[in-house]
């Protein structure tokens, strides 16, 4: 075995999170109250709804800057009103660049935390920040939005927002209890199509919505097992090794829960799921590394495909797919249909009733000029050379300009709680022949109630 393959072998043992069959063993392990508990105890008091005062400037203290925290970091540095204050990472040469970065940008340094995994803690507890982002890996999300809460910070974290239904319902309860923000920055939910095609049900084009197919589709073998990097490597791999489920359900899943309403006029209520074998990993460690090799004898519980049903309170069904090992082209697939039409990313189509030739596609692009979204007319240009075609941007921005005005984020904790469920739900579901899971319903009911998600400028 070489050095590098020691060294990650070794490091991945050193995280708790391989101590753990699943995602249920994570929550018995560390002592935490079961979800039920968390359920029984929320249904006790109604949601707390809350808006807080305008914030300028907006001062943030930024967790865990690899690749995509870095990425967020320039976004930021590139929006009026924002000022890096401190920077956190275990890493002391990923500080030591961001901080430069920030100077570069004639802001004042950055104070820099690199004394271990739970050194963000000292960060939470400076009284100089108004907002704490994290871009860790998954299983440091809740742990350090937490901490940002019980700081008297808002928190913002790369997704999932959480990996167990226990850490749901944390963000919930801290957030109404601090009357903190928490939210999940899913970028995806910015993309300029997805965007179109809100625009697009917003004004009724489709009709009333019935039903939905997203997912998360990526061949991710090369990033799983890039060691040299030490990077995605280090953790997500892991995951793979020892969870069985739907694990990155929220890039394919957000777009669609804000086309219905979901936690705003409908609910997610029930999910099925069941996974594939798993041979994609095994295959591709066999070929880099020789099939005599420990990555290619390794036992990876995630199947290579997973697939997740999900039926809504009002009726509605969505398929969602999970498919990470395998080799395939990138989609979300993003599709959802109406009763007077039906609209789709991957290949961009559409096709309206009265509207489109008769049982024929459109491009999606030849409505555009119509129906493009405010947020890409207002930030074309700006967001331009940003990440992920320039969503990564828009999504940093809108939450820099809510914060300012003090209005309430576009995403809220309900949904951070919402999408990110789908995994343990999904995990168990696997494991229990496919048995039906009920969602819980982190707002207590308010859905009923809430205001839809309107369409927003810049």
């Amino acid at each position: 075995m070489s050095e590098s393959h020691k060294n990650i072998e070794n490091d991945l043992k050193r995280r708790d999170f391989l101590k753990f069959g699943s995602a249920a063993g994570l929550v018995s392990a560390l002592g935490g109250r079961s979800s039920a508990a968390y359920a029984q105890n929320a249904l006790k008091n109604p949601p707390v709804e809350f808006t807080v005062p305008k914030i300028d400037p907006v001062r943030i203290g930024y967790v865990g800057v690899g690749g995509m925290g870095s990425a967020h970091v320039r976004n930021l540095l590139n929006i009026d009103h924002v000022e890096i204050r401190a920077v956190c990472d275990i890493v002391p040469e990923k500080v030591l660049k961001i901080q430069n970065q920030v100077e570069e940008a004639n802001q004042k340094r950055p104070e820099g935390y690199s004394r271990g995994e739970y050194d963000f803690k000292r960060l939470c507890d400076r009284n100089d920040l108004d907002l704490v982002y994290t871009a860790t890996p998954w299983e440091w999300h809740v742990p350090v939005c937490v901490a940002a809460m019980e700081a008297g910070k808002h928190a913002a974290t790369e997704v999932p927002a959480a990996v167990t239904l226990e850490e749901c319902w944390q963000l919930v309860e801290t957030s109404e209890r601090t009357k903190r923000y928490c939210i999940m920055m899913e970028n995806c939910c910015y993309d300029r199509a997805e965007l179109m095609i809100l625009n697009l049900v917003r004004k009724g084009m489709l009709g009333e919505l019935i039903h939905a197919e997203c997912g998360y589709l990526h061949d991710l073998c090369s990033v799983k097992f890039d060691f040299e990097a030490k990077s995605e490597a280090l953790w997500r791999t892991a995951h793979s090794i020892k969870r069985n489920g739907n694990l990155y359900p929220t890039h394919g899943l957000g777009p669609i829960a804000q086309y219905m309403n979901i936690n705003r006029g409908d609910q997610f209520d029930y999910l099925v799921s069941m996974s594939s074998k798993s041979m994609g990993m095994n295959l591709y460690a066999a070929e880099k590394f020789g099939p005599d090799s420990k990555w290619a004898k390794q036992k990876y519980a995630l199947g290579d495909v997973n697939v997740s049903m999900i039926r809504t309170m009002n009726g509605r069904t969505i398929n969602v797919v999970h498919d990470c090992s395998l080799p395939r082209p990138y989609t979300r697939i993003n599709m959802i249909q109406g009763t007077k039409g039906i609209a789709r990313k991957w290949p961009d189509k559409i096709h309206i009733e009265g509207r489109s030739p008769e049982h024929e596609w459109e491009p999606l692009e030849d409505y555009r000029a119509e129906y493009d979204h405010p947020l890409w007319k207002a930030l074309n240009e700006v967001s331009a050379g940003a990440g992920h075609g320039g969503m990564d941007y828009i999504e940093d921005y809108r939450l820099v300009k809510c914060l300012r005005e003090g209005k309430p984020l576009d995403m809220d904790v309900y949904d951070a709680a919402a999408w990110s469920a789908v995994s343990e739900l999904s995990e168990i579901s696997v494991a229990n022949r496919s048995k039906t899971m009920d969602f819980p319903d982190f707002t207590r009911g308010a859905w009923k109630t809430r205001e839809p998600l309107g369409i927003v400028t810049g």
